[in-house]
């Protein structure tokens, strides 16, 4: 299995994008995000390809969140992915792996020629995120409820070493049907964790059924509040909306943002279908998918 370790010229790319966007006025913000993350699903599209396994419909619902986050949002290094004061970034959906593998691998986390493995025999990017195989995963996660509990951990020990760290999770919403994630946004307003945000990436499919049918949570925004968070409502396709609503707490509250989004965003055929869930394209499909992303 390869050592995998941040790739200088990808490590160069992402500098020369921050730098891009620090000086870009908003709509230029959003066409440079929008274009990484259009290179992304093409990305992503080829791994699932090759592997003959994936989760493309959720991977493409969140990827635009994830890109902004890692392009324009997160304090870190990926020469140094255990840095002390980093934010943490923690995908509780890890059956998404493949959109974190290659927005890690498009920061320079490692080079992105390695994404050609992904799910092979011996390969460090498994179906489900391990921390001690890829840097910058923070936490392994796959089994659902879990991700939010840890990340309101390490937001208790970023406000007790005082780094200032901010911490991020990204929830599938039908992940928000377990109750562990309930409990821990209940601590993380009992500790007032003002360094935390929940996305709940609210594309409304879950396996097999939509969110509604199976367990519904509407009225989502109102349960969140009642549990203490700061609610952020949008379009998490907007990189606009995302880049607003990822700045810190205004009212001292931990905070949670409610990102409407589609499954399979950016391909027609793939679009709010639920049997993509967990689904490879045909041959034919890839062609299509690739030539709707060009």
């Amino acid at each position: 299995m390869t050592v995998l370790a941040a790739n200088p010229a990808d490590v160069a790319n992402w500098a020369e994008l921050r730098a891009q966007l620090e000086a870009a006025d908003s709509s230029q913000k959003a066409e440079l995000l929008a274009n990484q993350a259009r290179l992304a699903r093409r990305q992503i599209i080829q791994m699932i390809d090759g592997a003959g396994q994936g989760h493309i419909g959720g991977d493409f619902s969140v990827i635009d969140v994830m890109t902004t986050l890692f392009s324009a949002v997160l304090n870190i290094d990926p020469t140094n992915p255990t840095m002390d004061d980093r934010d943490r970034f923690i995908l509780s959906k890890g059956h998404c792996s493949a959109a974190l593998y290659t927005t890690l691998a498009f920061n320079g986390f490692f080079n992105r020629t390695e994404l050609s493995t992904f799910m092979a025999p011996y390969s460090a990017l498994n179906g489900h995120p391990n921390r001690n195989k890829v840097p910058g995963v923070e936490t392994n996660t796959g089994p659902l409820g879990h991700g939010l509990p840890v990340g309101v951990g390490t937001a208790i020990a970023a406000k007790l070493k005082k780094t200032g760290a901010r911490t991020f999770v990204i929830l599938g919403d039908g992940e928000m049907q377990e109750g562990s994630n309930w409990e821990a946004l209940m601590s993380a307003a009992h500790f007032k964790l003002d360094n935390l945000t929940a996305i709940v990436d609210r594309n409304r499919l879950q396996q097999g059924a939509r969110t509604e049918d199976t367990n519904g949570l509407d009225p989502l925004d109102e349960k969140l509040a009642a549990f203490g968070m700061e609610v952020r409502e949008i379009d998490g396709h907007d990189f606009v909306s995302l880049l607003k609503a990822l700045e810190p707490s205004t009212t001292g509250k931990p905070v949670a943002i409610i990102a409407n989004t589609k499954k399979g965003k950016g391909v027609s055929f793939i679009e709010d279908r639920v049997e993509w869930h967990h689904k490879v394209p045909s041959k034919d499909q890839v062609v299509q998918a690739l030539e709707e992303l060009s």
